[in-house]
């Protein structure tokens, strides 16, 4: 059910199961200090969730896992100081900030920007509502110092664009700006999360991951998780039900190119397609591209009416700061390391898949169902993101 993308033949490895199960076998890869480890750790399960009834069925082996290539695990304990780190104070920053701090996910919060005065300010606006939130640490500056320890960098920075400028030029300073911001973040915390927001967010994970020299597991994208929650949404709303209970998708770029996993959507675990085909409802392909339509414009729409995004996506990437720090191990459609799934290739891309988060990241990534249709317009998506990434020059 989980993969990442592995270039050379794994190893497979006996989980321990009591009936002596062979199939019980889980492929995967750890590497320390790029040499493969000749004892590599085994996938822990709790016994009470993962064995049901007294046949003993295993169900986090088989195929259900797959750890990434290339990793290496890491030492950081569960139970432990939790510090954040947030880089840019802008509107996204900021609603991210207050997100996390309402949510009680961090032991201590870190803000860095370039606008010294704006950033005392939203330090101390932070601060002062401490009566009323969860104790928890504020700092800021515009030392990188002050990040040192990180179990979790979040990068929401990004240059705006001027009247006139190409999307390339302004990849190009957004670049230039990346290099300023990701090794000194990785010099302070060498063994903590990048967790990308600054658009476009898939080059730019792409980016932070060759700059940062960390493994593919330690640096992900908010990518198609808000997307996801735009569309669940849209779809809860035409059903009248509540969107949690809504099982839907988008995958691909975080953009025009997104890709509405429409085979695999399911509500209250009926999936829509098959139920609608057996009942013999008809439903117009176009209602379905209409509705997807409205996910890629949701954005455009909130900017041109308030200027701006923020508590959306602010959120959405609380949501993945929990499922990280607190090793829910949650699925979640992010931008990881894609090359390999669905026939991806043509080089290194990220882009998103519905993704298993926890402690060390990037944990696995679902093997979703998707038809041909579907998975020839995810590879079309990731052309679309290469063909940007080979001109970066990175």
């Amino acid at each position: 059910m989980f993969q990442l993308p592995i270039k050379s033949q794994p190893q497979t490895l006996p989980l321990s199961n009591p009936q002596g199960d062979k199939h019980n076998q889980i492929p995967f890869h750890l590497y320390k200090d790029k040499k493969p480890l000749t004892n590599p750790p085994k996938m822990e399960h709790s016994p009470s969730s993962s064995f049901l009834g007294p046949g003993g069925l295993d169900i986090a082996g088989g195929p259900f896992f797959t750890a990434l290539n290339h990793t290496i695990p890491s030492s950081l304990s569960l139970h432990r100081h939790t510090k954040i780190s947030v880089i840019g104070t802008g509107n996204v920053g900021m609603a991210i900030a207050q997100t996390i701090l309402t949510q009680d996910l961090a032991d201590e919060l870190a803000l860095v920007d370039a606008i010294p005065d704006k950033l005392r300010g939203e330090m101390l606006d932070l601060q002062h509502a401490a009566a009323f939130l969860p104790r928890t640490k504020i700092t800021a500056s515009t030392d990188y110092a002050v990040t040192a320890g990180s179990d979790l960098c979040i990068i929401t920075a990004g240059a705006r664009q001027v009247a006139g400028e190409s999307r390339l030029d302004l990849l190009g300073r957004n670049v230039a700006l990346f290099r300023k911001i990701v090794p000194p973040l990785v010099e302070h915390s060498p063994d903590g999360i990048l967790l990308v927001v600054s658009n476009p967010v898939d080059v730019l994970t792409y980016v932070a991951w060759k700059l940062s020299g960390l493994p593919p597991n330690r640096v992900i994208g908010s990518g198609t998780n808000l997307d996801s929650s735009r569309f669940r949404f849209l779809i809860a709303d035409h059903l009248d039900v509540n969107a949690q209970d809504v099982q839907a998708y988008i995958v691909g770029e975080h953009g025009d190119s997104s890709v509405a996993l429409w085979s695999s959507i399911s509500v209250g675990g009926v999936p829509i397609l098959s139920f609608l085909e057996s009942r013999q409802i008809p439903c117009e392909k176009e209602t379905l591209e209409n509705i997807h339509h409205e996910v890629v414009n949701c954005a455009y729409e909130v900017i041109k009416l308030k200027g701006y995004t923020s508590w959306a996506i602010g959120y959405s990437v609380a949501s993945l700061a929990r499922s990280i720090l607190r090793d829910q191990r949650r699925i979640h459609p992010v931008s990881v390391l894609a090359n390999g799934f669905h026939e991806i290739d043509g080089g290194d891309v990220f882009l998103s898949l519905p993704a298993l988060l926890g402690r060390g990241g990037v944990l696995g990534v679902t093997n979703v169902n998707m038809t041909e249709e579907e998975a020839g317009k995810l590879r079309c998506s990731a052309k679309t993101i290469l063909e940007v990434q080979a001109q970066l020059g990175v």
